[in-house]
């Protein structure tokens, strides 16, 4: 379910640019990734009982969840960047594009979790 909710995002992102399928490809490829890292980032003891979605709370502290955020962002940017070029023609310019628009999307995330309070909804893995 999480990888067709990540394709109607990228899709709907597309239809709003010139470059059909960019978003999508990238969007597919975090989702991909994102069970993984969740699951090596929830700390041991809190795997029993916790959070529907990933937060500071549940992933155990703020240097796993910015862990989380950075390393989907980059990916996303990287590989969105990267089906852009199609090449890594000036790699310094791939890279340094790559890393300012990691930071901007990174500090926006953050705002963004300080300014609205969520609802987290409590699950256990217990039947």
């Amino acid at each position: 379910m999480l990888l067709v909710i990540a394709f109607i995002t990228g899709f709907t992102i597309d239809s709003f640019h010139h470059h059909p399928g960019f978003h999508a490809a990238a969007c597919l490829l975090v989702a991909y990734f994102r069970p993984f890292l969740v699951n090596i980032l929830i700390p041991k003891e809190a795997s029993e009982t916790n959070y529907d979605e990933p937060s500071v709370k549940s992933l155990g502290g703020i240097p796993a969840y910015l862990f989380y955020v950075a390393f989907l962002t980059f990916i996303f940017n990287a590989w969105l960047f990267l089906l852009e070029a199609w090449q890594f023609g000036n790699i310094w310019y791939f890279l340094a594009k790559t890393l300012l628009s990691t930071l901007v999307a990174i500090m926006l995330i953050i705002i963004t979790e300080l300014l609205f309070n969520r609802k987290q909804r409590f699950r256990t893995n217990t039947a």
